[in-house]
């Protein structure tokens, strides 16, 4: 029994060493297989074309989306409200003088015909000399 139990012992020793060995080697397996940056450098040295063109691709939708003007929608508008009493007298002050200067020329003679008559006398223009 007492060998029996020394067998059991190194063939169990046997095993650990063997499982330790291939835990080992699994867990390389693995390191390499999540290794992303490295597997992004051999790729990119066996295949340098196809990461140039996704890179221009790239680049050209970054400046397209980033130099994309932005739209302004502007609601209708009906009238023009003045911004100000001053815009807005101003404007008022200016269309009256417009008006004046096309109108005096047919106000003038009939003024001077009723204040005529009610005074007695016609008006002349005052010659300087």
């Amino acid at each position: 029994m007492a060998r029996n139990s020394q067998r059991n012992s190194t063939e169990l020793r046997k095993e650990i060493a063997r499982s330790r060995i291939e835990v080992g080697r699994d867990f390389r397996g693995l390191r390499n297989e999540l290794d992303l940056p490295r597997k992004i450098r051999r790729s990119v040295r066996r295949q340098p074309v196809p990461w140039l063109v996704s890179a221009a691709v790239v680049v050209a939708l970054v400046v397209m989306i980033s130099t994309r003007k932005k739209k302004i929608y502007v609601e209708g508008k009906t009238a023009e409200k003045p911004k100000s009493k001053l815009l807005q007298a101003g404007f008022v002050l200016g269309a009256l003088k417009i008006a004046a200067n096309l109108i005096k020329p047919a106000v003038l003679p009939f003024l001077e015909r009723k204040f005529g008559e009610l005074s007695g006398q016609t008006f002349s223009p005052r010659r300087r000399v």
